[in-house]
């Protein structure tokens, strides 16, 4: 193999595959990244038995051929190199990685004994990478971290014909973002439960690219889900299990009884400060009443902390906690100048969204619910 390719293009592309390699693989072979030359293209890929990722990218091949080597470390060593291209070249035993002066010399790994990366079902849409990247975004913070608790570290992507809904939960909060996309078949109903942290991976990848979805049963979404855009491709199993029924958390219009709109800015900036003295898992008090919101934490043997914003109140005055760094990430993920928060009631979930203007009506195709905490008394 003899190929060389721009710095930051095979940086980038190495990065990506890289991240989604085992730090610890249950089978050495797959801390591996698949390296191939061929057609004017250099192919990256990598595979753990539960996602793989592949990417090609342009490159000026001398000779073709195809190794595998250690994938975090040619990631590290492609975004070290000193000059705008890399040199790749070697044979089954060895491959040299060079630009400039620098030089590295790596190992190969048999490549005979790599498993062969699935195949991407046959696609079931296209949707815009950006639009798509954004809906991500704003749902991801709210799944859970907890891997006992697998059901809850993925994103439920619901598609319901030309509409797909994404929903995410960690049972404190829950956010919901639909779009709309170009399915292939336009009756089309499939769920499937995708592992977030890929989810959240391949959405930053595809941003400026159409994006092709493709799962594997169009009925139950069981099995696979892939990836296609930007010369990029993936593929993950998808998640074992019963999503909840979450949708009942979000408040009818019927049932509000109080709503508020607040400067998004303002109010992430008053509970960044007003969080500085608040105990970890304390909730900051907020009291929604006369024209403002007035946040405080803390406590009479510790620090305190005080702060009010302007906002517009309509119904009845609220009384109500929430975990400041929940709300932070929900505040975050509007992307819009005024926060809206609608109440049934100060014990129940309240729903935060995003207007672009103060007297903008909220749409459903978004919610972020906070459960309030129990404010001490």
């Amino acid at each position: 193999m003899k190929v060389r390719v721009g710095r930051e293009v095979l940086a980038e592309a190495v990065g990506w595959v890289a991240r989604g390699l085992p730090s610890r693989p249950s089978v050495p072979i797959l801390a591996g990244m698949v390296v191939e030359a061929a057609d004017g293209q250099l192919t990256l890929s990598g595979f753990d038995y539960e996602s793989s990722a592949r990417v090609s990218v342009p490159a000026e091949v001398a000779d073709e051929g195809r190794v595998l080597v250690s994938g975090r470390l040619l990631s590290d060593i492609c975004r070290s190199m000193p000059r705008d291209s890399v040199d790749l070249s070697g044979e089954a035993a060895r491959v040299q990685v060079s630009s400039g002066a620098a030089r590295f010399v790596l190992h190969t790994l048999p490549l005979d004994e790599y498993p062969p990366l699935p195949e991407i079902p046959q696609p079931s849409g296209v949707v815009d990478g950006d639009v798509f990247a954004r809906a991500v975004s704003q749902v991801v913070s709210a799944a859970g971290r907890d891997d006992t608790l697998p059901v809850f570290t993925g994103i439920r992507l619901e598609i319901r014909g030309s509409t797909i809904s994404l929903l995410a939960t960690d049972r404190y909060r829950l956010a919901l973002r639909s779009f709309p996309w170009q399915p292939v078949d336009a009756g089309v109903e499939a769920n499937a439960l995708v592992p977030a942290k890929l989810l959240a991976d391949m959405a930053k990848a595809m941003t400026g690219h159409e994006l092709t979805l493709a799962l594997g049963s169009t009925r139950t979404g069981d099995g696979l889900i892939g990836f296609e855009g930007g010369g990029r491709h993936a593929t993950s199993r998808l998640i074992d299990g019963e999503f909840p029924k979450v949708r009942s958390l979000i408040p009818v219009e019927n049932a509000i009884t109080s709503t508020v709109t607040v400067d998004t800015g303002a109010l992430v900036e008053a509970v960044k400060r007003v969080a500085l003295v608040a105990e970890r898992s304390a909730p900051i008090r907020i009291t929604f009443a006369d024209g403002l919101a007035t946040l405080d934490a803390g406590n009479g043997e510790e620090a305190q902390a005080s702060e009010s914003v302007e906002v517009t109140l309509t119904g009845e005055p609220v009384v109500t906690g929430f975990n400041a760094g929940y709300l932070l990430d929900g505040l975050g993920s509007l992307g819009t100048p005024i926060a809206h928060f609608a109440f049934t009631q100060t014990t129940k979930p309240a729903n935060l969204t995003g207007l672009r203007a103060p007297d903008e009506t909220p749409t459903s195709d978004s919610a972020y619910i906070l459960m309030p905490m129990r404010l001490p008394t």
